[in-house]
């Protein structure tokens, strides 16, 4: 026996995804910080985000950032908007479409 399948999966698409790390979820919405440069010092922007399907450890953001911010991923609590940072990118976040649960 042989079959022959066609699956419709639809036109492909360019979405903005950033790990789900960097979106706040509040109950007046979801946010993220992007990055700015304010006279040669580095500032925060609280940017509000309208997001889409995730996958894994991406979310995927409809609107509200653009596919070259730089975004906050860990502190977010500690900020506000105009908050001077520092860039320290010795941890990374989990970034993965498909991970895989570690038994320990």
């Amino acid at each position: 026996m042989y079959l022959s399948v066609s699956v419709d999966s639809g036109s492909a698409q360019s979405l903005v995804t950033i790990p789900l790390a960097a979106v706040a979820f509040n109950p007046y919405g979801s946010l993220v910080y992007v990055l700015e440069d304010d006279k040669g010092q580095q500032t925060v922007k609280q940017q509000f985000v309208t997001t889409g399907e995730s996958r894994g450890d991406q979310v995927s953001i409809l609107k509200g950032i653009s596919a070259n911010d730089v975004v906050v991923t860990a502190g977010q609590l500690k900020l506000h908007n105009g908050s001077s940072v520092k860039i320290d990118n010795t941890v990374q976040p989990t970034d993965n479409p498909a991970p895989v649960p570690l038994d320990k």
